[in-house]
């Protein structure tokens, strides 16, 4: 892959180290819109840097999980760098790759931060520098257990990620403390990135609305409000037609006490559709039902229809294990992962992906009242009406999120 041409803010992040005016800061931070090169150039800058100042050290590589940052940065990378002199020895086994540069030999190691206990990984390391790719997605513990392990002479941080809430720890201890840390800070948008053509731009401008708008595209700090699916439309969303599917899939929030929330999904013509639901509040009821009598219910929805598999609530094994134990329908965990399965969520609506029949009233009216917590300080739903929007949830974190817009970074290639 040859690179043909980089934005003056790209090729700023890859030489800052080596300008006299910047080079003694202890770190850079780089946030902005999604597919503005930020990524690209700044993984592309932290080895250069590491290749020419240092020799037989070691750094790091960090992202949500090794996974991801093997799929963002990594495999698109490696290739790359061979075009700029670096000879590049990869370990896939070791999670580690190991770059010679005029001579100088150093060792990258990589990490994933997905929650509390990653902390433990890379405690222990002596680091010549650390990169973090979507820094606010790690938890913080995670993140100062890394920084503190930087502490060979003329080490340096590099971090880069999408806005998140105002509340956020990393937008509080880095952002606007700047001087404090010697940090040096870019903001990027779309425009930043000249290997975006403006079809491609108006096309993930259409991806997202509301606060996921307001983080991805104009690349702000912005506190949730409101309802959460505000781009959800009866218009647009509701159709009231017998359709006939190529494949069903239901999704269960198993609940005893609290309402439980099934939904028989159907694909046709491209588009996924909640053909019907089942929704049952003890509550309101006055009376629990049993495992065996959701199973029922899950039957009953399903009706002759094969059913590709149930995607139900993680934490609800007893149901699992039941609808196991009959052996009718393949089972899955679903993904619980809530800002991340809204945000899938939204970019399906806003992309004409889900429709839903006029008979599922349950989702219907919990579209209206499902709303973001604004006392929480942080990305959270109120935890009220939101039942068959969880299932929802699940349902599109397992369809759609495999493919989701957010696991690619967007490059500058020859045209």
């Amino acid at each position: 892959m040859t690179i043909t041409e980089f934005s003056p803010k790209q090729r700023f992040v890859m030489k800052w180290w080596n300008m006299r005016d910047y080079g003694k800061r202890d770190a850079i931070i780089c946030d902005g819109a999604v597919r503005s090169g930020k990524t690209l150039s700044m993984s592309l800058g932290f080895l250069f840097w590491a290749g020419k100042c240092f020799d037989g050290c070691a750094f790091a590589m960090c992202g949500k999980t090794i996974t991801s940052l093997r799929r963002n940065v990594v495999t698109p990378l490696l290739p790359m760098l061979s075009e700029y002199g670096f000879a590049v020895s990869e370990r896939v086994s070791g999670n580690y790759f190991d770059i010679t540069l005029l001579g100088r030999t150093n060792r990258v190691y990589l990490f994933g931060g997905r929650d509390e206990s990653s902390a433990a990984l890379i405690q222990g390391m002596t680091l010549a520098g650390v990169f973090f790719d979507e820094v606010a997605l790690m938890p913080r513990s995670f993140v100062e257990q890394a920084l503190a392990r930087c502490s060979v002479s003329g080490s340096k941080m590099w971090f880069n990620c999408n806005p998140d809430n105002p509340s956020h720890w990393f937008y509080n201890e880095w952002i606007k403390k700047l001087r404090a840390k010697n940090a040096l800070y870019l903001h990027f948008s779309m425009d930043d990135n000249p290997s975006l053509s403006d079809s491609v731009r108006r096309r993930y401008e259409r991806m997202y609305s509301g606060t996921f708008y307001d983080r991805f595209i104009l690349g702000k700090w912005t506190a949730s409000r409101g309802v959460v699916y505000p781009m959800f439309s009866g218009e647009k969303h509701v159709f009231s037609e017998d359709i006939d599917c190529e494949r069903y899939i239901i999704s269960c929030d198993y609940g005893t006490v609290n309402p439980s929330s099934f939904g028989l999904w159907g694909l046709h013509d491209g588009v996924w559709h909640r053909l019907r639901e089942y929704y049952y509040d003890s509550r309101r009821e006055g009376i629990s039902r049993t495992d065996e009598e959701h199973y029922a219910a899950l039957e009953e929805l399903a009706g002759e229809k094969t059913i590709e598999k149930v995607i139900v609530d993680p934490s609800a094994a007893s149901f699992i294990e039941c609808i196991r134990r009959h052996g009718r329908f393949p089972v899955v965990k679903a993904d619980n992962d809530v800002i991340s399965g809204i945000r899938i969520v939204s970019s399906a609506l806003k992309q004409n992906r889900l429709r839903f029949h006029s008979s599922c009233r349950d989702i219907l009216r919990e579209f209206t009242l499902y709303s973001w917590n604004e006392k929480a300080g942080t990305d959270a739903p109120v935890k009220e009406n939101d039942h068959a929007m969880d299932d929802m949830r699940y349902f599109a974190a397992d369809i759609f999120g495999k493919h989701d817009s957010g696991g690619f970074i967007a490059m500058s290639v020859a045209r």
